[in-house]
Order: C-alpha cells, then sequence, then structure tokens
C-alpha cells in the first residue's frame, strides 16, 4: 500500500461491493482488496473458473465470504440486470459500492472499416452494460448511507485516437454517462459517482493493445489498491461527477 494512504483494516466493514470483470486483472484485484478491508464482494463475470479461484483466494485469506454472480454483459437483457437486482436485494438487501471494471478492447481499426457487429459488442459490454447495472441497481445503492459508484476510464476517452475506433467513443460515452448521473443523483441520495482512469497498467487488455511493449516496465494492478480504497471508502464521500487518475488522487490525498 501507498505511504501516502494507509486507511484503517477496517474502512469497508460490512460493506457490500458489486465488481463487474472480477475474474482477472484489475477486478480481481479491487475486488480481493475490498475483501481484505472488510467488504462482502459480489464478484461478477462470464468466466465461472476464474471467479472461483478468485472466491478461494478470499476464503483461504480469511476475508469475508465473497458471493459469485457468472454473467455475460455482451449478450445480457433486460431481465437479465433485473435478476441481478433481485438477487443482490434477496441476499443482500442493499449495495454499498458498484465498481464498473469489466470491458472489451474490440480491434485498432479505421472507422470506416470497423466491423459493425464487433462495434455493437464493445458498445454492449462498455457503455449499455455499465447504464443498465447503475440503472437497476439504484434502489439499492439509494438503501446505503454512503454508496459509491466508479466507472472505468481511459486516456482516449478525453483526448481521441486515430484507430480507437470503437473503445474510444464507448469510453467517451461512460464518462459523459457518469458525469449525468453524478449530477442527478448528487441532491437526494447518498450516492457518489466517479471514473477513474488507471493508466498504464499489466493487463491482458493492455498486452492486445499493445503487443510490442515490454510488458515488465509497466505497474502491476496491485499498485493501484490504495485508489480503490479511497474511492470505495469514507475519504472520497464528497467527491462526485469527477474524472480521476492515479496522479489526480495522489494530489489530492497529499493536498487536501
Amino acid at each position: 500500500m501507498q505511504t501516502f494512504y494507509l486507511p484503517n483494516q477496517d474502512l469497508l466493514q460490512d460493506k457490500i461491493i458489486l465488481v463487474t470483470g472480477a475474474g482477472s486483472g484489475i477486478g480481481a484485484m479491487a475486488a480481493k482488496t475490498f475483501a481484505q478491508y472488510g467488504a462482502t464482494v459480489i464478484l461478477l463475470g462470464r468466466t465461472v473458473h476464474k471467479l472461483e479461484v478468485l472466491y478461494d483466494q478470499i476464503e483461504a485469506a480469511g476475508y469475508p465470504q465473497a458471493a459469485i454472480y457468472p454473467m455475460n454483459l455482451e449478450g445480457a437483457t433486460a431481465k437479465d440486470y433485473a435478476d441481478l437486482a433481485l438477487n443482490i436485494e434477496n441476499e443482500f438487501g442493499r449495495l454499498d459500492g458498484l465498481l464498473h471494471n469489466a470491458a472489451i478492447l474490440g480491434t485498432l481499426t479505421p472507422l470506416p472499416l470497423y466491423d459493425m457487429e464487433l462495434w455493437f459488442k464493445v458498445m454492449q459490454v462498455n457503455l449499455h452494460a455499465p447504464y443498465f447495472l447503475t440503472r437497476v441497481c439504484l434502489p439499492l445503492l439509494k438503501k446505503s448511507s454512503s454508496a459509491s459508484v466508479v466507472f472505468t476510464s481511459d486516456n482516449v476517452s478525453k483526448q481521441a485516437k486515430a484507430y480507437w475506433g470503437a473503445y474510444s467513443v464507448s469510453k467517451a460515452g461512460v464518462d459523459n454517462m457518469m458525469q449525468i448521473f453524478a449530477e442527478e443523483l448528487c441532491e437526494n441520495t447518498a450516492i457518489r459517482v466517479n471514473s477513474f482512469n488507471p493508466g498504464k497498467i499489466k493487463t491482458a487488455m493492455r498486452k492486445q493493445a499493445y503487443p510490442g511493449e515490454d510488458n515488465s516496465t509497466l505497474k502491476s494492478p496491485e499498485a493501484l489498491a490504495w485508489a480503490y480504497l479511497f474511492l470505495f471508502g469514507k475519504d472520497s464521500q464528497t467527491y462526485t461527477g469527477q474524472y480521476f487518475t492515479e496522479y489526480t488522487l495522489q494530489e489530492m490525498i497529499t493536498n487536501p
């Protein structure tokens, strides 16, 4: 853990947090970190085996028992989202946090040549799914005394780059949606909504986007554990509608 942010071990005690894309990479790291600090984590992903491995790791560490929810966001229907919300309500009664981490890259292709079916898949996972999931979970989040929703952003959401196509467009849409949700929820609820851009992190998606890159120079997902704890803990309660990077969060914490 970075020395500029050292929260108490009970920071997320009794919190219920849903993490999408929890099977690997940043999602798995965030879920395990939340559990380490006291949260009950709902692990959502499409690959059951990966979720089971993480579930076993959390259990072996003696953290609060997690829950597994297999779901393929690419093909999810309105009923699938409604069923998810109903299951969470029946099992836990509320939701204190929602991390939108799941995403797919698609392909790096000029816009006129982009495969239309792939475009739809990228938008379905990266943009439509976070919207539908946030929408159906709002009644659960409103039952929390302090709920945090975090969308995952990227550099290309702010500065478009040639060939990044559907991925870039979807991330720009996510940031815009985050700000709309934040403005609509800030006055009458205890829900805060922000975006976080994790930057250059050693993940499978990063390797797909930059296959020739020497990833030994990149940070591991664990290097950002502090950032996710800050965003879902009590110290970020006054922030909503913000786009954060690792460096803006560092500056905020060290120079409040």
